[in-house]
């Protein structure tokens, strides 16, 4: 199998570290985003959607995390369950995470970071050439952390996101408050919660949530 991926993404951050922590056979192809390698002829034929993630397996190509992420699990299954459980509810709780970040989490934190970085060709800038006014974006990603504090973490019961092990729910969600925290955000202030949370992710998922964090820092 090829995985197609760039540390700078989020998603692909995601999918990088689950298959290192599960020793999941690959060949880790790292796409050039900011000088617009997605956006080749080349790549195209790859994924034609010309983004990352992605992958191809015996000559099949899959794009999207998430539908990733649900065919290793249907195609190893030597991984271990709690990642995406088999019984119905369980697994509908990491499902309900997984849809809601999408306008959430991955809208509020990635938008934030685009806009603070201007990374890559397409970034975003008024006409005079401008960064534009940070207040609103800034606003969206204090509502989604405020959210993700007082709802996701309701449960003092529950160690993780969907219940007391760890999902492929935690990793996505990690993997986007970083690309806050990148952009000098600072998610943790005032919510203990949320900053507890955190330090248990990065705890199960270490030494690989550190390496993929670094190695994206430095590009």
């Amino acid at each position: 199998m090829k995985f197609y991926y760039n540390l700078m993404s989020q998603p692909s951050r995601a999918l990088h570290i689950f298959l290192r922590i599960n020793k999941i056979p690959a060949e880790f192809i790292s796409i050039d985003l900011p000088n617009g390698e997605h956006l080749s002829d080349e790549y195209k034929a790859v994924n034609k959607f010309q983004k990352v993630p992605c992958i191809i397996d015996d000559g099949w190509h899959l794009s999207e995390s998430v539908a990733i992420f649900r065919y290793l699990m249907e195609t190893n299954p030597s991984i271990p369950e709690h990642w995406y459980p088999k019984d119905p509810r369980a697994r509908a709780r990491v499902d309900e995470y997984l849809e809601w970040q999408h306008n959430n989490t991955r809208l509020g934190c990635g938008i934030f970071f685009q806009i603070t970085k201007n990374i890559g060709p397409f970034s975003f800038k008024t006409p005079d050439g401008e960064k534009p006014a940070l207040p609103i974006f800034e606003l969206l990603t204090e509502m989604t952390m405020e959210h993700f504090e007082n709802n996701w973490l309701a449960d003092d019961n529950k160690k993780f996101l969907a219940s007391d092990e760890i999902s492929f729910a935690d990793l996505l969600a990690i993997c986007e408050i970083e690309q806050a925290r990148a952009a000098d955000y600072d998610p943790f202030k005032e919510r203990p919660k949320l900053r507890a949370w955190y330090e248990r992710v990065k705890m199960a998922m270490n030494p690989f949530c550190e390496i993929a964090i670094e190695q994206a820092v430095r590009m």
